[in-house]
């Protein structure tokens, strides 16, 4: 009598094994060590020594902490508000306007050159935009004094006045693209009749805009949103290059804050408490907009 093969409940289950694997390996296991050292003072050789909370409080009044964090939100604001309410309208104007008026294949070239930032490495984009912004002979006060706006050059990376918002206009023309592809991805499942219906009721580009193609896309703006932000809270590249949080920590966000801490200060212990905090954050952050997405789609 022949043994019956062993079968599975879920066979599929298998194939989820490696990608398993890697979870742990890549993401839960480094996390937990991170904030296993989030407990301790450690600086990187030798033995850690066991502190508790001691990180967690000593950066509750760390001023620099909570500077960097009021400069993540500027930097949602470059990375995610503007670019996903320029990227809407850029989108529609390219999809709307000049995909019926001047063709799609125009409409593509376009949006390519849009996405072309999100092609580039961060590392690239900042040394161009740090050719672009020099104080001596860069390409920006240079050109201002072309057309006889000398009085406007700055030092837009080395001012403390100035260094945020430049590296603020560097990450909107990074992002920029990356709503433009999705919004527009969003707009071909949209039925055309309703545009069709909306122009048979006398209603403007505006109009169809707003009250046709802003609802019809809703899913995509959730994602947009909130895969912007989680990528504005962990920013560091553009940071790193440009200004390496400088000058005078006016543009510090809480990863280069981590990052200096770990490397530069060699205090592992506070730069772990940094880290962990940051991903606790960017963790609810998730589940928050998941569950607001997941609530307006039933809604609807």
């Amino acid at each position: 009598m022949s043994a019956r093969p062993l079968r599975l409940r879920n066979p599929y289950a298998l194939y989820l094994i490696p990608g398993v694997i890697a979870f742990l390996a890549v993401v839960i296991v480094p996390f937990a060590m991170n904030i296993y050292f989030s407990l301790t003072h450690w600086q990187g050789v030798g033995s850690p020594t066991w502190a508790g909370l001691e990180n967690y409080q000593e950066l509750m009044k760390d001023s620099r902490f909570w500077e960097s964090f009021r400069h993540s939100v500027a930097m949602v604001l470059a990375m995610a508000v503007i670019p996903t309410a320029v990227g809407l309208v850029v989108a529609a104007a390219l999809f709307d306007f000049i995909g019926k008026h001047f063709g799609s294949k125009l409409a593509s070239v376009l949006r390519a050159c849009f996405y072309l930032p999100q092609v580039l490495p961060i590392t690239v984009a900042g040394i161009v935009w740090s050719w672009i912004l020099a104080p001596e002979n860069g390409s920006l006060n240079e050109l201002l004094k072309a057309v006889g706006l000398g009085s406007l050059q700055q030092d837009w990376l080395g001012d403390p006045k100035f260094a945020l918002y430049s590296v603020m206009a560097v990450m909107v023309w990074v992002q920029l693209g990356f709503p433009v592809v999705i919004f527009m991805a969003g707009l071909q499942r949209v039925d055309p009749s309703l545009y069709e219906a909306a122009e048979l009721d006398g209603t403007n580009w505006w109009q169809r805009f707003w009250h046709v193609t802003l609802p019809q896309i809703r899913p995509e703006i959730y994602v947009v949103m909130l895969w912007c932000t989680i990528a504005a809270l962990k920013v560091f590249g553009a940071v790193y290059v440009l200004t390496k949080g400088g000058p005078a920590d006016a543009t510090i966000v809480p990863s280069y804050f981590s990052f200096s801490t770990f490397f530069e200060k060699t205090d592992v212990g506070y730069g772990s408490a940094i880290a962990t905090v940051l991903t606790l954050i960017i963790l609810a952050l998730t589940t928050v907009g998941l569950r607001f997405q997941a609530r307006s789609e039933d809604a609807q």
